[in-house]
């Protein structure tokens, strides 16, 4: 358990490193009232992500649904590793998505209220995360070098994706 080395909560008051936290059974095998193959739970993966869902809903839709607690135990590969040898994972991380989708609705509110302050300042801060992660991503090599985030530009990148 290596707390030490984690990043703090962005944007909070406090610092965000308490210790107590979930975490997953100690069992790591398969349970028995899982019947479902590997293979076909990766055939299920693929034709969620071809009809556009991400991986964390994939995800949620595979418990929910299909009763599969966790992907990893039964294929012994994550969602986002499945998508990627198959070709269907999404072309920015799901998280920079979901920042740029937020901030695009805010931006979009902030047309009809000019004088909501506390939406000027939320775009900021959530856009100052945008830029952090892509920062993060280019460094590990997750997106391309030339990849620029920009508030215009912002509905170009989520229709392509």
């Amino acid at each position: 358990n290596n707390r030490g080395s984690t990043m703090g909560r962005m944007q909070s008051k406090g610092k965000g490193k308490g210790i107590s936290g979930s975490c997953t059974p100690y069992l790591r095998r398969t349970p028995r009232w899982v019947t479902n193959s590997p293979s076909a739970i990766c055939e299920l993966i693929v034709k969620l992500a071809k009809k556009g869902q991400t991986p964390s809903q994939i995800g949620k839709i595979l418990r929910d649904s299909h009763s599969i607690p966790q992907v990893k135990l039964l294929t012994g590969q994550k969602i986002l590793r499945i998508l990627k040898k198959h070709g269907c994972a999404p072309e920015i991380p799901e998280d920079v998505y979901c920042l740029i989708k937020k901030a695009m609705n805010i931006r979009k509110h902030l047309e009809k209220f000019r004088k909501d302050k506390d939406g000027k300042y939320r775009v900021i801060l959530i856009e100052s995360r945008i830029h952090r992660l892509i920062r993060y991503y280019k460094r590990t090599k997750k997106l391309p070098n030339k990849f620029k985030y920009n508030a215009d530009t912002a509905t170009a990148i989520i229709s392509s994706s």
